[in-house]
């Protein structure tokens, strides 16, 4: 089964995405490690869910936003090694952000959104040491941002 495959087996399409013009690269590669910036749960040029988590957003669309952000991560991944994910020895972490209300405290619920999506696509390759925060506020009024960092040859 292909990476798209495995991702759509997730029910998320692959990601279209164009870089944005921004004074900074959706990837940057340093020897054998491939850093990618903050990704939003954007899908083609659409962003579909906007808010706090516990105020706009409940739970489940959390979730759903932070697995959108994970198919763009690997959207990037793979235009970086120029369509070829076996390229990737490991995920090495993952930072999820998450804008909430005071007094939410899944954080960890909003971020498995993401992780499960990794470890579908990359299997034992795919996981990852994690970090899930609770934000004030992001990019875009986004429910959710998340950036990685992966081993790759």
């Amino acid at each position: 089964m292909s990476y798209k495959q495995r991702l759509e087996a997730c029910g998320i399409d692959w990601p279209t995405l164009s870089r944005p013009d921004l004074p900074f690269a959706p990837t940057i590669r340093v020897g054998d490690v491939l850093y990618v910036s903050g990704q939003i749960p954007e899908i083609l040029d659409d962003i579909p869910s906007t808010g706090q988590v516990g105020r706009e957003i409940d739970l489940e669309a959390a979730q759903k936003s932070a697995r959108v952000c994970a198919a763009n991560i690997i959207y990037w991944v793979d235009k970086a090694l120029d369509g070829d994910l076996d390229r990737v020895v490991q995920l090495a972490k993952m930072n999820i952000f998450i804008s909430a209300v005071p007094g939410f405290t899944d954080y960890s619920q909003v971020g498995n959104g993401a992780s499960e999506v990794m470890r579908a696509v990359f299997g034992s390759r795919g996981e990852h040491a994690r970090c899930a925060l609770g934000m004030g506020g992001l990019p875009a009024n986004v429910p959710v941002e998340i950036d990685a960092v992966f081993h790759v040859r």
